[in-house]
């Protein structure tokens, strides 16, 4: 494979980074390009404005709802918090040990047997990548759905008349907001997030007194405040409490997020993981003052389900506050937060298409991996995830479940991402984390990487599954079908384009090449994805059940054996090379 020789320390000191500084990106691969302006403080106000407290509980609000009312919100989030910050530690320690904006993908590529590298680095980086893509999209429409329910506490008309396109172009402007304030304003956006981290504060505060004083609708006892159940809304039973944790789960699945601006912070490999590691505790215990007043003054859980756009929180801020204005006022200080938030992970968002640029795993890759001097931001890649952002928003005019899609996605695609590194590690017993300059070793590190992979295995199937039975075309989760088209576009730029020799990173290349049992495994892949996401898109149009018939089963069967035939006769010839393997800071397990 390639190996990036380092570069002379005193001939990159333009942004005041030490020679130190400049050796360990060296050593890791790479060579400095970012600008060096964040601190360990700024780091983790940047994750607590990914999280969005306010908004990441309260936009998929409908949700707990759903899944039984109080007792999910509360004592969910409770659990939620415990096992997301198990999440947060294991990925804090990887990121100690290789400080690189390439994240868990590279984490996977230095950690994995080396038979196994290439392939599990190849397949962590693109669910690291849509995650990212899916996460930040779920961001910028669900601001699009607050301001559209905003409007219909004063015009309830104006839900039932809202179209698709027009929700949609809502969303087109918040995407393009995002993309300038990012590709022009790199060097206030720490100011920004410390910015962002105060008025979430605030936001808790306002909301937490005007409830508390206001009730319009009553005050529940403590029990009913804390512990309220009721199962019958979603057609699960008992197992609705799980369904209802998911807004709890989606407000801190992106923790790992803030790992890609490891090479724009000085001293990453202990600050990073410091930021890390606090983002959930500090997050959660303020999330609580936001939750409880919310779950003290709920109006009656069936009367919730008519708020407009399947936006709950701004209905139950109008009618515990008596009036539209009330509630209005209080959704403005949310979609505040919705807007920093939308910033800040749209930033990392795009560090992330930068860094996976970089190691030329996707097309194009010299072009989306330039940064632009003038402003030390990857505009090129910047705009490549906003234009993906508003490609996949056109899903909306087909489902009105399109926000869930997102969101579930987003959740499975980022989970999926951080256990991969975090199973590699434990499967070598842990040897390098252990050796990280923060580590929680080995004592504690083995049950909470335990937990973390239990805990994200469960909450990958919980977020595969439609929210309410039986199922129809209007509540289906088609998060499968969203994440299996992307993979399936991966795979197309993988046959299509990397076994030409246009582009170096195709790391699976050699791999499949001297295994003809996974290159058939994975013609079935290609053309299984493509076939499912093509049936899926025509039932959703057309509002049919979208499975697969038997009859599509038997074209399916005889199209994959052409295609073997084919690929027997023409071997691939280029060899995926993966990204730059670490010089000194890791020992490469057997």
């Amino acid at each position: 494979m390639d190996e990036k020789k380092p570069s002379p320390p005193g001939s990159q000191l333009e942004s005041g980074e030490t020679s130190e500084e400049i050796d360990v990106i060296n050593i890791l691969g790479y060579k400095p390009e970012l600008r060096k302006n964040r601190s360990m403080f700024t780091l983790l106000f940047q994750s607590l404005a990914i999280a969005a407290i306010p908004y990441g509980f309260g936009g998929p609000l409908i949700t707990s709802i759903i899944g039984g009312g109080q007792l999910p919100m509360f004592i969910g989030w409770i659990l939620v918090l415990i096992l997301s910050e198990c999440v947060a530690l294991s990925l804090a320690e990887l990121a100690s040990r290789y400080p690189t904006s390439a994240g868990p993908y590279y984490w996977s590529f230095q950690l994995a047997p080396h038979r196994f590298r290439t392939v599990l680095s190849f397949i962590t980086g693109w669910t690291w990548l849509i995650g990212n893509w899916t996460i930040t999209l779920s961001v910028n429409f669900g601001f699009a759905s607050l301001v559209a329910a905003s409007v219909a506490l004063y015009h309830p008309d104006f839900a039932t008349e809202l179209t698709s396109w027009q929700l949609l172009l809502m969303f087109y402007a918040f995407c393009i907001i995002a993309f300038v304030i990012c590709a022009y304003g790199n060097r206030f956006l720490p100011m920004v997030d410390t910015f962002c981290a105060g008025f979430t504060a605030v936001t808790i505060f306002v909301t937490l007194v005007c409830l508390a004083v206001k009730a319009d609708v009553g005050r529940h006892s403590v029990a009913d405040t804390l512990v309220y159940y009721d199962d019958s809304f979603s057609g699960w039973g008992k197992f609705s409490f799980f369904i209802g944790i998911l807004p709890c789960a989606y407000t801190f699945s992106a923790v790992g997020m803030v790992s890609v601006m490891a090479e724009e912070c000085r001293d990453p490999a202990v600050k990073l993981p410091k930021a890390l590691a606090l983002c959930v505790p500090v997050g959660g215990i303020a999330g609580l003052f936001f939750i409880i007043p919310i779950c003290a003054t709920l109006p009656p859980l069936e009367d919730i389900f008519e708020a407009p756009v399947a936006q709950a929180l701004p209905y139950i801020f109008a009618r515990v506050m008596g009036s539209p204005g009330g509630g209005l006022a209080l959704t403005l200080l949310v979609m505040v937060v919705t807007f920093f938030c939308s910033i800040s992970i749209t930033v990392a968002a795009s560090r992330c298409t930068w860094a996976f640029a970089r190691d030329k795993a996707i097309p194009f890759s010299r072009f989306f991996s330039k940064v632009d001097k003038r402003f030390d931001t990857p505009i090129n890649a910047l705009a490549l995830l906003t234009v993906v952002q508003m490609l996949l928003g056109l899903i909306n005019l087909g489902s009105s479940s399109a926000f869930l899609a997102f969101v579930s996605v987003g959740v499975i695609a980022l989970a999926v991402s951080y256990a991969i590194p975090v199973v590699i590690s434990m499967y070598h017993f842990r040897r390098e984390v252990n050796n990280a300059r923060w580590t929680m070793g080995p004592i504690i590190g083995w049950p909470v990487n335990i937990l973390a992979v239990l805990f994200i295995a469960f909450e990958t199937v919980l977020f595969s599954m439609p929210s309410v039975i039986p199922v129809n075309e209007v509540t289906m989760n088609y998060a499968v079908v969203v994440f299996f088209g992307f993979m399936a576009l991966s795979a197309v730029w993988y046959f299509a384009w990397a076994h030409k020799g246009e582009f170096t990173f195709s790391s699976l290349l050699f791999f499949l090449d001297s295994n003809p049992f996974l290159r058939r495994l994975g013609g079935w892949c290609l053309f299984v994805c493509l076939f499912v996401l093509f049936w899926s898109g025509l039932a959703l149009i057309e509002g049919r059940d979208p499975l697969l018939p038997l009859s599509a089963c038997l074209l399916l069967h005889h199209t994959v054996k052409s295609h073997e035939k084919r690929a027997n006769s023409n071997p691939f010839s280029v060899v995926y090379k993966g990204p730059p393997e670490s010089d000194g800071l890791s020992a490469e397990p057997e």
